[in-house]
């Protein structure tokens, strides 16, 4: 029957969506791609074991009165309390931080060494290096676009391009009336993510700088908008200028009024 699952029925299906022509095809990544993929996303699994392993540590620490803030940067700060508060800690204690402090020393180093990775391999793919000259895109996000983002001629603008990561509104739109909500968050959530950090480090940097220019679009959005807000509506435009250089090629401009 037609509405049972067989091998009949579901090749049927797949020859009938093949044929539709708004269907989309994943296209089948190269072997040197499959390599980069699986670089960034082992780089992806240590960085999140490191911090499970730092906040364990400051989490256990916090019971005894040692605190310091979040991040691998202030692991130090710990190593020193931990020296300067021996001898009234437990010596399970000492023993099991210093079993932490190799593990995630372990953990950075492997980390350095997979950034360091991903750097050369910025520096030699066309894309990448084009990718870079983008403020807020570094050779991780530049070389994470160039390997788990669908080829630029799939999208006919840089609207699909960031719709298909996810960074465009949701849509429940109905009768003619258009309403629009929060960010979809489907797609490829890597790159989504990767952008809005990268957005974050440029609103940061112009703020460094004393602020964006007056009358550029970032100004005019810092002004009435949070923070967070405009870093996603930085990296929906991040998304589309990617596009733009992937499919035609080139290499980021600064605006006039930027």
């Amino acid at each position: 029957m037609k509405r049972q699952k067989n091998d009949a029925n579901d090749a049927e299906a797949i020859a009938e969506a093949a044929s539709r022509p708004t269907m989309r095809f994943v296209t089948t990544k190269t072997t040197e791609q499959q390599g980069q993929s699986m670089v960034l996303k082992t780089r992806d699994l240590l960085t999140g074991q490191r911090t499970q392993a730092i906040n364990a540590l400051r989490g256990h620490l916090a019971e005894h009165g040692i605190v310091a803030p979040k991040g691998p940067q202030h692991l130090p700060r710990l190593e020193k309390a931990v020296a300067e508060n021996g001898e009234r800690l437990p010596p399970e204690v000492t023993g099991l931080c210093q079993i932490f402090f190799d593990l995630i020393a372990g953990l950075s180093a492997r980390i350095d060494a997979l950034t360091r990775q991903l750097r050369q391999i910025a520096r030699q793919d066309d894309v990448a290096r084009r990718l870079m000259t983008m403020p807020g895109i570094g050779p991780v996000t530049a070389v994470s676009i160039a390997v788990l983002a669908a080829p630029p001629e799939m999208f006919s603008k840089g609207r699909d391009f960031a719709a298909w990561i996810g960074l465009a509104p949701r849509q429940h739109s109905t009768g003619g009336k258009t309403r629009l909500g929060k960010i979809s968050k489907m797609g490829q959530r890597d790159l989504r993510r990767l952008l809005i950090i990268g957005a974050m480090s440029a609103i940061q940097a112009a703020q460094k700088r004393g602020g964006a220019p007056d009358g550029s679009w970032l100004a005019r959005m810092l002004a009435r908008k949070p923070k967070m807000l405009v870093a996603v509506a930085l990296a929906n435009k991040m998304a589309r200028m990617a596009w733009a250089i992937m499919a035609h090629g080139g290499v980021y401009e600064t605006p006039a009024n930027a």
